[in-house]
């Protein structure tokens, strides 16, 4: 399990729930290792169906995803398109910095479809 970030002006009790169940886009992010669920021309483009991922935040992963595969071009070009279920939750319209994502969590990475 990844270290814990706390500020020194913090209680501990405020820190330990922060810790335990994060705010959307407050505070610092702390690092979280997790899935990315790559589906149809997502999987396609980054030639694997999942891989973990060590971030705070949606826009971190994506952004350590688009590094990784950045010898396949695709990939960036259909992630852009894509839509995102964070621990099963819809992103939606958020900003992606805001979405913080969770120890063990998983991000499905879902390009658009027909049929639906």
């Amino acid at each position: 399990m990844a270290p814990v970030i706390m500020e020194a002006t913090q209680e501990r009790g405020e820190a330990r729930r922060s810790a335990e169940k994060p705010e959307r886009g407050k505070g610092p992010t702390v690092a979280t290792r997790g899935t990315l669920r790559y589906w149809a021309a997502a999987k396609a483009a980054a030639g694997t169906a999942e891989e973990p991922y060590a971030a705070g935040t949606l826009a971190e992963a994506l952004a350590a995803a688009r590094q990784a595969h950045a010898a396949e071009p695709e990939f960036a070009r259909v992630l852009t398109r894509c839509s995102f279920l964070v621990d099963g939750d819809p992103v939606g319209t958020r900003d992606h910095s805001t979405v913080r994502l969770t120890e063990g969590g998983t991000v499905e990475v879902l390009p658009p479809f027909a049929g639906g």
